[in-house]
């Protein structure tokens, strides 16, 4: 199977999933992303489903998820697709906490 879809989950201050979304088409690739709310993170799970059934074959989360919904989105998927996340390293956590607080 060759990859051409994939989506990336990301968060901020009063996404709603059903709204806050976008593709990109091209001839090999779709991209989409969509927007969760931080305090609604379980949305995750309901866009995850979501877009295995639309095909995806990658999920990638916002370093803001972590681990656990990592985890909680894998089992959520019975770990059909891989799911991975932005990661930053622990130079960036005090200008994060700075910029998100």
């Amino acid at each position: 199977m060759k990859f051409n879809n994939y989506i990336y989950i990301f968060l901020g201050p009063e996404l709603d999933p059903k709204q806050h979304r976008a593709t990109i088409k091209t001839n090999k690739l779709t991209y989409t992303t969509v927007g969760v709310d931080f305090k609604h993170k379980e949305k995750v799970l309901e866009v995850a489903k979501e877009a295995i059934a639309n095909g995806a074959q990658m999920i990638e989360l916002c370093g803001g998820f972590g681990p656990l919904w990592i985890a909680k989105v894998t089992d959520a998927i019975n770990g059909v697709v891989p799911v991975g996340s932005v990661a930053y390293g622990p130079e960036a956590r005090k200008p994060l906490l700075d910029l998100l607080s």
